[in-house]
């Protein structure tokens, strides 16, 4: 750990008073809600740093990986993990990561995640010591994704990989000490956005679905912006120019944003689908688009769990070494998973 990241998290550990005042002197407050002061100290900071939209997308993702990698915790204890590339449906191999908990249950699903990123950045790297949190937690298999990234490869490059990722799971699932032939789905932002459609694209062609869908802060309509861009749209670390950036490298010019594909808040049938757990952060340009979400979703008679955390911002499953209540949240979004997993009923091959 260099000397900047232990002064960073040991000034984290201030109290709230001082640490208000070392981010610009008073409380964070939008449409009543108090941004959490370890969150509001780490943006003040960011301040100084260029934003991701004034560079080349290759160096917005080094920019980013080194950013996060000063507030992720450390993996917990109990799981292991490798490695791996899966095939694709085209000519390339899709790496992989994947976790095993020491107590795997041998009726636990294997979970295929989809990391955030706007399509643009991140890696397996993002979420994983999320990942290890819902693979303690759940007792289960997890199948991290390092799908293709845009402006290399546009739409719909990664959302195909995802999709592969997710059929091959359904394949070697009994091989990962899993359930044959099911799975469940989850992501955070884009990945959540590439969950979404992944669980629709199943239920159009008459696939397996997802046992459960976990859509955290995802993007979820892309043609049209919710009144959050607005009232959360300079928030830290996801602004509305930055969500609009990504956006513009990972379409294709010309490129219908109502496609079902992108937006999946566009598909009129929703009826059928499996479970839904969806959280939002409360500083977050996207917390109306998981909210709207959730309620098609429960108009549609889909069983959804909401949640929204007021207090954190975009990006939180990254912060658990930083931001306590970003971890608080992280064990709790598990034990959300692990308790829909409790009322799974698998019958046996």
């Amino acid at each position: 750990m260099s000397l900047q990241v232990k002064i960073a998290k040991l000034l984290l550990k201030l109290p709230d008073g001082l640490l208000v005042k070392l981010a610009g002197g008073k409380p964070v407050e939008i449409n009543g809600r108090k941004l959490d002061t370890q969150f509001q100290f780490l943006a003040h900071g960011a301040k100084s740093q260029p934003p991701l939209t004034s560079m080349p997308p290759a160096d917005a993702r080094a920019a980013s990986a080194a950013g996060l990698a000063m507030f992720a915790d450390e993996p917990v204890s109990g799981v292991t993990w490798t490695n791996d590339e899966i095939p694709s449906s085209g000519r390339h191999k899709i790496p992989v990561r994947i976790y095993r908990p020491d107590d795997q249950d041998p009726k636990a699903p294997a979970m295929v995640f989809l990391h955030f990123g706007g399509g643009v950045i991140g890696d397996l790297d993002t979420c994983h010591v999320f990942c290890t949190m819902i693979s303690k937690r759940a007792r289960c298999p997890i199948v991290s994704v390092d799908y293709r990234l845009a402006p290399e490869h546009k739409f719909p490059a990664g959302l195909e990989d995802c999709i592969d990722a997710y059929e091959w799971t359904l394949r070697n699932a009994a091989k990962l000490g899993a359930p044959a032939g099911v799975a469940t789905i989850g992501g955070d932002s884009m990945g959540g956005n590439f969950s979404a459609i992944v669980t629709q694209e199943m239920m159009r062609e008459r696939k397996p679905l997802p046992l459960l869908q976990l859509l955290i802060y995802p993007a979820t309509e892309i043609e049209q912006e919710f009144p959050s861009y607005a009232a959360f749209g300079e928030t830290y670390p996801l602004d509305a120019e930055t969500m609009r950036w990504f956006m513009e490298q990972y379409l294709p010019d010309g490129q219908d944003k109502s496609d079902v594909r992108i937006s999946p808040a566009q598909e009129t049938r929703l009826e059928g689908l499996p479970p839904a757990i969806i959280v939002t952060a409360g500083f977050d340009p996207l917390v109306d688009d998981g909210a709207a979400y959730a309620e098609l979703l429960r108009r549609s008679d889909v069983d959804v769990t909401y949640k929204c955390y007021d207090s954190l911002a975009h990006g939180f499953t990254a912060f658990t070494g930083a931001v306590d209540e970003a971890r608080r949240a992280c064990e709790e979004i598990a034990g959300m998973v692990a308790k829909a997993y409790s009322g799974f009923e698998i019958e046996d091959d």
